[in-house]
């Protein structure tokens, strides 16, 4: 049975300044590029059953950057959809709303483009996403390139665990991990590895 390879997608100006950036379609940044770039060498030399990408243009970019040709977009590897809170810091939410935690208390509503979604709807997402890749593990690997909180929770129910579990997987920008199989049972094989020659720290 293959594994299932995720790859987080390259930094952008959102995600060096700890915005959430669910919907909002934002570029990769110079170090996001040599990120993706960076991760050629390890994951564009692995054969894969499938590579499969959220439709986002920086996942896409990331995939082309990293040597991977996508097969399918899926709109279930869309990030989670974060509604009012969209583009918005941990630190400004917290201080309208102390103690401020998004695995436990969520999104707020936004405009139709951002209506927001529940950590259990992000898990549906999820579980779809791994439905459809399940059966195809028994041809080889299978790569998804998406978004950190996206593949944290598709992690957590790799896993058989509540879709908020993913609060315990941190997810750097422009890294390479993968899921796997042990005695039949899910496991993480490697996680939130960064390629050796990405530029900068974390």
């Amino acid at each position: 049975m293959g594994e299932v390879v995720i790859l987080r997608h390259g930094e952008t100006e959102w995600s060096r300044a700890g915005r959430h950036t669910g919907r909002t379609d934002i570029p990769l940044t110079e170090r996001g590029t040599e990120q993706a770039r960076a991760l050629e060498p390890v994951a564009g030399t692995r054969t894969f059953a499938r590579v499969l990408s959220s439709p986002a243009a920086r996942a896409r970019r990331t995939a082309e950057l990293a040597g991977l040709a996508v097969d399918e977009t899926d709109p279930d590897l869309w990030e989670w959809d974060y509604g009012g809170y969209e583009g918005i810091t941990s630190a400004r939410i917290r201080a309208e709303r102390p103690g401020w935690f998004l695995w436990d208390d969520g999104v707020i509503p936004g405009d139709a483009d951002h209506p927001g979604e529940t950590v259990g709807r992000v898990g549906e997402r999820a579980d779809a996403v791994l439905a459809r890749i399940r059966p195809l593990l028994a041809g080889g690997d299978v790569a998804l390139v998406a978004h950190g909180h996206v593949l944290r929770v598709l992690t957590a129910r790799w896993l058989g665990l509540e879709p908020s579990a993913g609060r315990l997987f941190a997810l750097e920008t422009g890294t390479l991990s993968a899921l796997g199989t042990e005695h039949d049972r899910p496991v993480i094989s490697s996680w939130n590895v960064p390629p050796p020659d990405a530029a900068g720290p974390g």
